[in-house]
């Protein structure tokens, strides 16, 4: 799976401060109209909360705590929690902010939450937190590319690798990836389904 040696192949790398702001911007246009985020964050100014809920996830997490891959100077981004370091203290410190952007649908998110948890690995694993490509950048096998080093450093480490998706078009997506699903939530209070999927390490 390793596309490193293709030359033909996008260019990817680690995020650096630089990236921040377009990969950002990534992740909110991505976002914005997502069903788990429509799900979870207020309504009264939507994507301005979904914007500073992945800069949180991003800056917060993934950078201090996990792995962030980009490609195309941040048009590509994912976002991985790794199990190397314990990001506890961190999201005890963004609880608040996080609670505060829910707003209104801060019990939506709690139960979606409970809803989810008995289906994550129990194990240590690589947790895709977050991954998105900007709409003019689509097409162009950016996806597939910004998420290959997650999935290859998680087999090396002998670690599944674990992902939730709301949409039924993102699962065929991670399918051809190698990922299966493992569970089918029907999220509480009117909430989308939503699929958890793994890739277990060859």
């Amino acid at each position: 799976m390793n596309m490193a040696h293709r030359e033909d192949a996008p260019v990817v790398r680690p995020l650096t401060d630089t990236d921040v702001p377009t990969s950002v911007d990534t992740l909110a246009r991505a976002f914005a109209d997502y069903p788990f985020t429509r799900h979870v964050i207020a309504e009264e100014g939507h994507e301005e909360r979904v914007r500073r809920f992945q800069e949180i996830c991003l800056t917060r997490i993934g950078m201090v705590y996990g792995r962030v891959w980009v490609a195309d100077e941040g048009r590509a981004v994912a976002v991985w929690s790794t199990p190397d370091t314990d990001p506890s203290s961190a999201f005890a410190e963004v609880a608040p902010v996080l609670g505060g952007l829910t707003g209104d649908r801060q019990a939506a998110y709690a139960s979606a939450e409970q809803a989810v948890a008995p289906h994550r690995p129990q194990e240590p694993a690589w947790f895709l937190d977050t991954v998105a490509v900007s709409p003019e950048a689509q097409g162009r096998g950016l996806g597939s590319a910004v998420l290959v080093p997650g999935i290859e450093e998680a087999g090396q480490a002998g670690c599944p690798a674990f992902l939730e998706t709301s949409s039924e078009r993102n699962v065929r997506f991670y399918e051809r990836l190698g990922f299966r699903v493992t569970a089918a939530v029907t999220l509480p209070d009117g909430g989308p389904r939503t699929w958890c999927m793994r890739k277990d390490p060859c």
